[in-house]
């Protein structure tokens, strides 16, 4: 499992572990794609869910106990989870537990990151893991986190933060990290306005990825001693992670490839222009991201249907997509697809032009429509002939466009009805 530490090694630890996904995350950079769910249920890749890579990376890693923390608009969420992540085995100590925010401590919903653990203290107590692993929902990437755990086994750690490095332009948006030669996290700084640059490294600094391993006895003090505390923003980044840094032993376990000791893949879709890029991505010839790869599958739930269609090969109607995906149940009717990435269930009508383009579910494509460099929601039916992405000032005064021009286009925004399982 593990190409630090032997097997045996490694899944000791990870058996003795609960993951915690913290799922609530309203991701409002992402605009008409999270008004009817939640970040982490957003659609990726053709036919997958953003919280299928964090529930695969512990399936993968051995991680069998898991808890996903709910809350903002969560149906879409819960209802992926109950059709795809049905598979553990109760008898056998295996789970995907859901934990809406259900006032479990005080009157107050979840609020902050270390307070959403906290209402839920009692469930980690009777699950009485050695170890606690606390995720967010919301990040594209592979990890395995059994190589994390016996390094924080290894250095005697009370926390161990996931890191990876980054350019400093963009370290502001992030927990900043500064380490010593050992690995030990000698200041963390949340969000700065003026990041700390690695020694030797003046455009580089370290950042964590809000990946914290704690034993578990450990979490369960610190989250009692700051829910004491008045002013504070019981939040893992701003509270919590600070104070450890101070007084107790918190080490860095940067994310890098072990093939070649570089960074590893790993995506913040946080905003419609990064959402759009990272789909794009997926559709080159040698991928950062490999989806193929069966040695690390990413599971999701993906409804029954036919394999896609392609029909017509007449000249100006002729159905063919390349340099693109397109997933189970897709027919394409004398349309032309390009670079783009088609999820179940799309149908695109003869001498439609689809380009640089993420198409969600059960989307219908009209007639010689054109569509270009957008995002096109779950349920949208584009009526013949309608042009999206080639006139940034008419699609401003009826959809959304990004500061990259890319456009996205909900029923909403068509006056359409909205397809309720999205």
């Amino acid at each position: 499992m593990s190409f630090h530490y032997p097997d045996r090694y490694v899944s000791a630890l990870t058996r003795d572990t609960l993951a915690l996904v913290l799922a609530g995350g309203r991701g409002s950079r992402l605009g008409g794609l999270t008004t009817q769910r939640a970040k982490p249920a957003v659609p990726f890749g053709g036919n997958m869910r953003i919280i299928d890579f964090p529930l695969s990376n512990c399936v993968n890693s051995g991680i069998r106990r898991i808890g996903v923390l709910t809350q903002y608009k969560a149906q879409s969420l819960i209802r992926h989870l109950n059709l795809g992540w049905g598979f553990m085995r109760g008898e056998l100590g295996e789970f995907i537990e859901l934990l809406p925010a259900q006032q479990r401590t005080s009157e107050s919903w979840y609020n902050g990151t270390a307070d959403a653990v906290y209402q839920n203290i009692d469930i980690i107590r009777a699950h009485d893991p050695r170890f606690v692993l606390v995720l967010g929902g919301d990040h594209i990437y592979k990890m395995d986190y059994g190589s994390m755990l016996a390094t924080h086994v290894e250095n005697r750690a009370d926390v161990t933060v996931g890191c990876m490095e980054v350019p400093v332009a963009e370290a502001t948006a992030f927990g900043v990290i500064e380490i010593e030669e050992d690995g030990q996290v000698s200041a963390f700084r949340e969000k700065p306005a003026e990041p700390k640059p690695m020694p030797g490294r003046p455009d580089t600094a370290l950042v964590s990825m809000g990946i914290y391993v704690f034993n578990a006895d450990y979490l369960i003090d610190r989250l009692q001693h700051d829910n004491d505390i008045f002013d504070s923003a019981h939040d893992f980044g701003i509270d919590l992670l600070p104070r450890a840094v101070e007084e107790d032993r918190v080490f860095a376990s940067p994310f890098r490839d072990p093939r070649t000791g570089e960074r590893a893949y790993w995506r913040d879709v946080g905003t419609l222009d990064t959402y759009w890029a990272a789909n794009q991505e997926l559709i080159g010839v040698l991928p950062e991201l490999d989806l193929f790869d069966t040695k690390w599958p990413i599971r999701t739930f993906q409804e029954q249907g036919p394999p896609a269609k392609f029909v017509f090969d007449d000249e100006g109607r002729r159905g063919m997509a390349v340099d693109s995906m397109v997933t189970t149940g897709c027919v394409i009717s004398g349309a032309y697809i390009r670079h783009s990435v088609l999820f179940s269930n799309v149908r695109a009508e003869e001498s439609s032009r689809v380009e640089y383009s993420v198409v969600l579910p059960r989307v219908v494509i009209g007639a010689r429509c054109q569509v270009h460099k957008a995002v096109i929601e779950t349920g949208c039916v584009l009526a013949p002939g309608t042009v999206i992405g080639l006139d940034p000032e008419h699609d401003r005064q009826r959809f959304e466009v990004s500061p990259e021009g890319v456009v996205l286009v909900t029923p909403e925004m068509l006056n359409q009805k909205l397809d309720y399982i999205r």
